[in-house]
C-alpha cells in the first residue's frame, strides 16, 4: 500500500504485513504512523481494508469549527497509538463520494473499522477520555 508520509507527504510503499512494524519515511526518516493519515478515494479502500490493525477515521470538513476543534484531540491520539491504531482523516468536502458512501451526515464522525468492516460509529467532537473509550473498543 502507498502512505503518503504526514510530516513530508513523499509516497511511500508499505506491505500491508509490515504495517504494525513502524514503518518510517524513505525521504524524511520520520516515522508514517505517528500523525493521521489523509486519505482519499484512491487510498481509502486499501487504507481500510488491508491493514492489520484496526482504524479510526475522522470524517471531517475545512469549514467545520468542531471539526478544528477535534483536530489535535485526533492528532494526540495518533501519537499515542502510533502502530496500534491507524489513524485516517477524510476531507468530506473534497471527498465528497466518500462521505455519500459512508452515509456521513454530520461532521466531525469517527468510524472505527476492523478487518475492513465497520465496528463503531460515533458523531461530533468527542473529548480526550472518550475518544480514548472508542480506541480501546477498536483494541478490544
Amino acid at each position: 500500500m502507498i502512505i503518503h508520509c504526514p510530516h513530508c507527504n513523499k509516497g511511500n510503499r508499505v506491505p500491508t504485513e509490515k504495517i504494525n512494524q513502524s514503518p518510517s519515511c524513505g525521504a524524511c526518516k520520520q516515522e508514517l504512523l505517528t500523525l493521521p493519515i489523509n486519505a482519499n478515494a484512491n487510498n481509502f479502500s486499501e487504507l481500510v481494508t488491508q491493514t492489520v490493525m484496526p482504524v479510526i477515521v475522522d470524517f471531517w470538513a475545512p469549514w467545520c469549527g468542531p471539526c478544528k476543534m477535534f483536530g489535535p484531540t485526533f492528532q494526540a491520539s495518533a501519537i499515542t497509538h502510533a502502530n496500534q491504531v491507524l489513524h485516517v482523516k477524510v476531507n468530506t468536502e473534497s471527498e465528497q463520494g466518500l462521505g455519500a458512501q459512508f452515509n456521513i451526515r454530520s461532521i466531525p464522525t469517527l468510524a472505527g473499522f476492523k478487518h475492513g468492516k465497520e465496528v463503531h460509529r460515533v458523531s461530533g467532537a468527542l473529548p480526550p477520555a472518550q475518544l480514548e473509550q472508542f480506541v480501546q473498543q477498536l483494541l478490544s
